[in-house]
């Protein structure tokens, strides 16, 4: 595995525990600490998406000749992302911890289904494809 796709596997993880530090503070709200937990959960998140979407994935289409294959869906995930940190966002802002938690376990689901996609089938391709990968994404969180 190259550097660089390592490097977004881990943002990968780095998510998930963000996620999961921000879901430890819903059973019995610590709404400070959920807000602060929930800032890192946004960053870890956006800053992934920025690397792929703004290095990555034109990279790939680029070499791959199109802008309708696997990047196309895996936007199409990360704008369904962005709606669902929205949606949290305004429960956080309202301390429901029930609708929080009902969002976050979408969140969850989702993120899941697309890391999946994107370590087992889309970095893959980038590898195989995208010359200078790891340069390409070198200085990535």
């Amino acid at each position: 595995m190259s550097s660089a796709i390592e490097t977004l596997v881990r943002q990968h993880r780095d998510c998930d525990q963000a996620l999961e530090d921000l879901e430890a503070y819903l059973p019995n709200p610590d709404w400070v600490a959920a807000a602060g937990a929930f800032a890192r959960l946004d960053a870890a998140l956006l800053g992934n998406f920025s690397a792929e979407e703004d290095r990555l994935f034109p990279a790939f289409e680029q070499a791959a000749g199109s802008a309708c294959g696997p990047t196309a869906m895996m936007r199409h995930e990360h704008d369904e992302v962005r709606a669902l940190l929205e949606n949290a966002r305004e429960w956080l802002q309202l301390r429901d911890a029930n609708a929080l938690a009902a969002e976050l376990d979408t969140l969850v689901v989702l993120l899941q289904q697309h890391n999946l996609k994107e370590e087992n089938v889309l970095f893959p391709m980038c590898r195989a494809r995208v010359p200078g990968i790891d340069a390409l994404l070198a200085n990535v969180g």
